[in-house]
């Protein structure tokens, strides 16, 4: 973006300049004309500059929105990972206990 802001810079000086070199114009109307020229390049490449800025400060605040949201979607799953965890534990302690009371049953144990 800056190297093409450069060239368009450039270009409107080297246009101005040959613009008012080449106009049958007195020295004074002729400085004049470069002063005004090299002004409105000059308030033009601020303009740019500008809009280069907001823009990239609006990409940045895309960017730091989606990664908000996939930080609270990772711990969203992070949180619902952690429950079916702690369900999959209680089953197999009641799936091991059942096995154990079972096997003692079969066993003849009266433990």
């Amino acid at each position: 973006m800056s190297r093409k802001l450069s060239l368009a810079v450039l270009a409107g000086l080297v246009g101005a300049a040959a613009g008012v070199l080449f106009a049958p114009k007195s020295g004074k109307e002729t400085r004049e004309d470069i002063k005004n020229k090299a002004n409105d390049v000059k308030k033009s490449g601020a303009k740019k500059a500008k809009e280069a800025k907001e823009a990239a400060k609006d990409g940045a605040k895309e960017v730091e929105g989606v990664a908000k949201r996939s930080a609270q979607e990772l711990g969203d799953l992070a949180d619902e990972a952690k429950v079916r965890a702690a369900r999959i534990a209680d089953d197999a302690k009641r799936t091991g206990a059942s096995v154990v009371d079972s096997t003692k049953k079969r066993m003849g144990s009266k433990e």
